[in-house]
């Protein structure tokens, strides 16, 4: 499949969930799509068997469901932190929608992490870092407390300790965006204060996936 195919199937699957897809995203999201592709055939990056062409569903969760995220991103964020990065999505495409944010991606496998400094350099992604280590780890640096203004995260599960921790990360009246699947509850039964449930807006119909808010009040 050339590469004017692939963008107008992404362009496509863009339309189907209402997304506008401008003409420098699409280009970051190719190369970035691209990237992956070629980097999963050798490292276990992503589940999906990334096709040269695409699939729907590959690009639909990698590529537009982070984009979809964009629109309940607040006004005033400046500071992204992305728990477990992984192959880079959601924060990549993240970051390509809304190049003004500041990115640190946490990912604590070796390889990923190299893979995630690769992309970072081949798309040119200014403010943007990666941290090789578990977020836990991070606590010890007081210049990171209460930094970021949204935390991202894609989990099937969500622990309340794991909450508890990210939120040290998150500024009061930041957000954490937990990117959710069909099944599952909105975790509002695990969370507790400074943590509390603000919204859950739907993504992609076509994943049936949601995006579930919480927000860091401050106490006292």
């Amino acid at each position: 499949m050339s590469a004017r195919e692939f963008r107008d199937r992404v362009r496509r699957r863009a339309r189907h969930a209402n997304l506008q897809i401008g003409q420098e995203l699409l280009d970051g999201l190719e190369k970035y799509y691209l990237l992956l592709a070629r980097w999963n055939a050798k490292v276990n990056l992503t589940a999906f068997k990334l096709a040269p062409g695409g699939e729907d569903e590959a690009i639909d969760r990698l590529l537009l469901e982070p984009v979809a995220a964009t629109k309940h991103l607040p006004l005033n964020a400046r500071h992204l932190l992305d728990a477990g990065s992984g192959g880079g999505s959601p924060a990549i495409p993240l970051k390509l929608a809304t190049p003004h944010l500041h990115l640190r991606m946490v990912e604590v496998k070796t390889r990923k992490a190299v893979f995630l400094r690769e992309a970072i350099r081949e798309l040119s992604l200014a403010d943007t870092v990666v941290e090789a280590a578990r977020f836990e780890e991070l606590l010890s640096r007081p210049e990171l407390h209460e930094a970021a203004d949204i935390i991202s995260i894609r989990a099937v599960r969500i622990e309340p300790r794991v909450l508890m921790t990210l939120q040290a990360f998150l500024r009061p009246g930041g957000q954490i965006f937990l990117f959710r699947g069909p099944g599952g509850s909105d975790v509002t039964e695990s969370i507790a204060p400074p943590l509390l449930w603000k919204a859950t807006f739907p993504l992609l119909e076509s994943l049936r996936s949601r995006l579930v808010v919480l927000e860091k009040v401050k106490i006292g």
